[in-house]
């Protein structure tokens, strides 16, 4: 996957489409990726303890990696990804400056 854990994103199809937030993580397995505050469900939920109380809580879903798009670091805009070999290291790049994209997280 190209999207990795702490990048900024756009979601581009869905309910939630136009938000922007990070990737808090990943299901590589499944291709898609957790956005905080992004695609918000309630889940019923049984009690499992006195720590652990029951009720209606608000979790945050997975979404699919081909509905965001990675935020330039350069212009704020939507980009693709692209990858490349510097110095005999693989790097990402944005496609639409040609610019590295920094480590996340």
């Amino acid at each position: 996957m190209r999207i990795k854990t702490g990048d900024t994103v756009r979601v581009i199809a869905g309910k939630d489409k136009g938000f922007e937030g990070t990737v808090s993580s990943t299901v590589p397995k499944a291709n898609k990726v957790i956005v905080a505050g992004a695609n918000i469900a309630k889940r019923h939920t049984k009690a499992r303890s006195e720590e652990e109380p029951g009720g209606i809580i608000d979790t945050e879903m997975p979404i699919h990696v081909s509905n965001v798009a990675l935020i330039s670091p350069k212009d704020g805009k939507p980009t693709k990804v692209g990858y490349r070999m510097v110095d005999g290291n693989k790097e990402r790049f944005c496609k639409r400056t040609d610019e590295k994209i920094p480590e996340a997280g």
